[in-house]
This record gives C-alpha cells, structure tokens and sequence, in this order.
C-alpha cells in the first residue's frame, strides 16, 4: 500500500470521477485506475462502484476512506517538522472563520503570514462557529474565528478571547424605525424578522434575548448566509440583528442600537492536540504561543454563534 494510491482514492472520493480525479493529481486517468484496482486487489475489497453516469463509494471505500485521509495527513505533518527542524515552516495550515469576524483583519493577517511563509499552503473555509469548532476538534481545522455568547466557552479546544461586542438591528433605509436613535427589543417584536436556521446557536442566542425580555418575534425568512440575509434586509423584507462591528460599514442600510441588546464574543480556538509547525507560527503571527493558554481559555461550556 503506498502513499499516491491513498491519494488517488481520497481523490476520485472528492470528485466522484477518475477524469477529475486523474487531473487534479496530474496524472492519466489509465495510470490512476491501474493503482486503484492493484491496491482493491491488495485490500480484497472493492472501494468504489463504478458505472456509466457515476462513481461512488462502496461500504468497504467508506471506511478506507478516514484512514487514507490521516495516513495523507500524517506524512504531510512529518514533512513539515523536518523543514521545521531546518528553519523552514511549510505544509498545509486550514483556518475557519465566521462571515462576521472583525476582531481580526483576516485578510492583512493571512497576507504578512504568507509573506513570511510563503511554504505554507493556506485554505479559508467559512462556516456557523458550532460547526467550526466540531471541525477543530476533528483536526479538518488547524484554527478557527468564532463569535459566542459571552458567559460561554466552546468544549474540547483551546482558545482566546479576542473582543466583545453587542448586536445591533439592520433595517431597510427606509424602514419607519430606520430614524430612531435606539430601540429595545420590545420594539422590534412585532417586525418580520430576518434570520439564521432553527438550531444554529447564532438563533438560539436571538431567541434567548428576545425570550428573555419577556416579547416573542417572528422569523420570516431562515438564512444561512450574511450576503443574503442583507440583501433581503435591504429589500425591506425584514430586519436583522447583526454584530454592530460588522455592519457599521454597510451601505444601503439603516443600523439600529439596542438598549438590552444581547452580546457576543469573538475567540480563537484551536486543537488541543501539538499543533503543526504551521500552525504554531500562524498563532505567533497573532501574539499567542500555543502552550500559553489561559486556565480559563479552554471551555467548559459549550456553545457558539455565527
């Protein structure tokens, strides 16, 4: 069993194709296929199910596939400590972030990092923090920006707190309250309501507050992404409650504090496990080495929000 044959598999899993999967790992599709039936051959098992319209995994491929994607991952992270020990960072550093982050610049942080360590291949992935966080705690995220309640902490990673802030409501320019100077949430609740999905804790913590100051709401429109959910709040379909850091710069849009707003925190988390040698470098980009967490920065709540 070698190395290239894991990869051409986590490939053609990937892409669901051997065409796809023999360009992108910029081999002939004949070549990929012969690699793939010897190691099936090797394993007795078939891995894929193959036929005309498509290609997909067969039980056996589908619990290959987890092993193969480590067995990558390890041989990666051994070639990076051997550059590390040499005074080279290199290999793979995969970062999440919510769409709202502004604790940080994300972009002039990734752009001085890849200056220094131009080795270092860099992915973005975007998600709710509730996601990102299970992704941390699996290894699929070195790092990752979250916003979360104030009073709680993400289980099973380490992490820092990096700004707070409260949320504030986004309304249409021309919506009847866009010319008020504040509003409480009382206020609000006989608005239509823009929205993340039941189930996400970026809603739980809207419901909460609402809930908590004794009114209820109703959520018109069940989003799952920033940009739409502004666009319909430009539309005047509803109004929204967003991060006030985030939304000061927004055009098109009246924004709105709140007298008992609700709050958030924005933290960074990453695993518990040694980090990579391009991890820890991205985290000293940040000011934080990794063994010097906080006895409070590892959380013993769970809970997180978009």
């Amino acid at each position: 069993m070698e190395l290239q044959q894991m990869r051409y598999v986590v490939a053609v899993a990937e892409t669901g194709n051997f065409t796809r999967a023999a360009e992108q790992c910029l081999v002939v599709q004949s070549a990929l296929s012969h690699q793939i039936a010897r190691l099936e051959r090797e394993l007795g098992a078939r891995l894929f199910d193959r036929t005309s319209r498509r290609v997909r995994l067969t039980p056996a491929g589908e619990a290959f596939l987890p092993a193969a994607r480590q067995s990558l991952d390890a041989a990666e992270r051994a070639r990076a400590e051997v550059a590390a020990a040499s005074g080279e960072i290199r290999g793979q550093l995969v970062i999440g972030a919510i769409p709202t982050v502004t604790a940080i610049d994300l972009p002039g942080v990734l752009e001085r990092f890849h200056a220094r360590h131009p080795r270092v291949r860099i992915s973005l992935r975007s998600g709710a923090s509730e996601k990102l966080v299970e992704r941390v705690r699996l290894g699929t995220l070195d790092v990752a920006f979250l916003g979360i309640p104030v009073n709680q902490r993400p289980k099973g990673v380490h992490g820092r707190a990096l700004a707070r802030g409260e949320l504030v409501a986004v309304t249409a320019a021309g919506h009847p309250l866009a010319d008020r100077e504040r509003v409480s949430l009382r206020d609000l609740s006989d608005e239509l309501f823009v929205d993340f999905p039941p189930g996400s804790a970026a809603r739980a913590q809207t419901d909460e507050a609402f809930a908590a100051a004794g009114v209820r709401r109703e959520v018109a429109f069940e989003i799952s992404t920033v940009d739409f959910m502004i666009r319909l709040i430009r539309q005047g379909l509803g109004i929204g409650l967003m991060p006030a850091s985030f939304v000061s710069e927004l055009a098109d849009v009246a924004v709105l504090p709140i007298r008992d707003a609700p709050s958030r925190m924005e933290h960074l988390v990453w695993s518990r496990f040694p980090p990579s040698p391009a991890t820890a470098a991205f985290l000293a980009e940040l000011g934080i080495a990794p063994a010097d967490v906080p006895a409070d920065a590892s959380a013993e709540a769970s809970g997180a929000e978009d």
